[in-house]
């Protein structure tokens, strides 16, 4: 076999993408078949070939490449590999195939002499299981996110941004509890989200959606799992569910000393999206944009009071699945 060897940053890549939280089996060729494609000289495969190869061959070409690459002996330390096989097999429905590609011998320990003082919580994660103690209080102490516990999957970024902000004020840090949030992209992206999770995953899923999709949540429910959960907003969007005081400070903080809004601006019976779209417009602002307000209120959450009763409901919805997960793997 010829082969070019992979640079520290395709190695970093690697055991990046190998631990991000996707479904395994779609991970682990993604990463083994790029490093054939980019690195293997002879036999040379073109990305077709590679669909005619058994998953050990491809995890084997894969891993020689992967080790030898690395610029010191190989450790022949497989205890990492272990607990993700572990781990992955905990989250994902797995078949043997799967089984096949995690049963390697990556160099792990070695490649992470290769990270940077920076780096995504899922490496953390990783670096972190080099130490022989209990992963789940090793993810509250660091705030590593795995392993993940439960599945949030709202509709857009107004949720991502805002859920884990609202959450930690009210004790329930998204990291420290194993809590993923999955921003869908829409309502209908919400339920092909879920009927792809809901086959793969082993873990909860909670379901956010907004008061107008009822459709949508009657097409999950077909296929809810007993352990899964979908909640409908009772008013609107999820800037509707923003307590009017916590806006109020948000704009003016932002407009400063130009411009102010009172309560009685932010008061009309219209949805709240609506409203924000005319005062950023009457203040003379740029175009409202749902992204940057999320950050912008995240600025200003700094106590129960900034909570609406809902958003309090559905956070005591997480912590109880969460919890409830994590207790019965003990």
């Amino acid at each position: 076999m010829k082969f070019k060897p992979l640079t520290e940053n395709q190695i970093i890549i690697s055991i990046d993408r190998l631990t991000r939280f996707k479904p395994t089996e779609e991970k682990y060729l993604r990463v083994f078949k790029d490093i054939l494609v980019s690195n293997l000289i002879e036999p040379k495969f073109k990305k077709q070939d590679l669909e005619k190869l058994d998953y050990q061959t491809i995890r084997d070409f894969a891993v020689e490449i992967f080790n030898k690459s690395l610029q010191e002996d190989n450790t022949n330390d497989l205890s990492l590999n272990f607990k993700l096989k572990e781990y992955e097999n905990s989250t994902f429905v797995n078949d043997k195939n799967v089984d096949i590609l995690l049963d390697n011998c990556l160099d792990y320990l070695s490649a992470l002499k290769l990270l940077k003082v920076d780096k995504p919580v899922n490496l953390q994660w990783l670096y972190s299981l080099r130490e022989n103690t209990d992963i789940y209080r090793l993810r509250e102490e660091k705030r590593l996110q795995y392993p993940v516990s439960l599945v949030v999957i709202v509709e857009g970024i107004t949720e991502e941004i805002l859920l884990p902000e609202f959450s930690k004020i009210l004790g329930l840090d998204f990291l420290a509890h194993g809590i993923k949030i999955l921003p869908a992209g829409g309502k209908n992206q919400v339920v092909k989200l879920y009927y792809s999770l809901s086959e793969e995953l082993k873990v909860p899923i909670f379901v956010l959606l907004d008061k107008d999709a009822v459709e949508n949540v009657n097409l999950i429910n077909k296929k809810l799992r007993p352990e899964d959960k979908v909640y409908l907003l009772n008013s609107g969007e999820f800037e509707d569910l923003l307590p009017l005081n916590l806006i109020l400070k948000t704009i003016n903080s932002h407009l400063k000393n130009f411009a102010s809004i009172t309560l009685k601006d932010l008061e009309k019976q219209e949805p709240m999206v609506k409203i924000l779209e005319e005062i950023f417009k009457c203040c003379g602002l740029h175009e409202f944009k749902k992204a940057e307000f999320a950050h912008l209120v995240q600025n200003q959450i700094n106590s129960k009071n900034d909570i609406s009763e809902e958003i309090n409901c559905i956070i005591a919805s997480l912590k109880e699945m969460s919890d409830k997960y994590d207790k019965s793997l003990i």
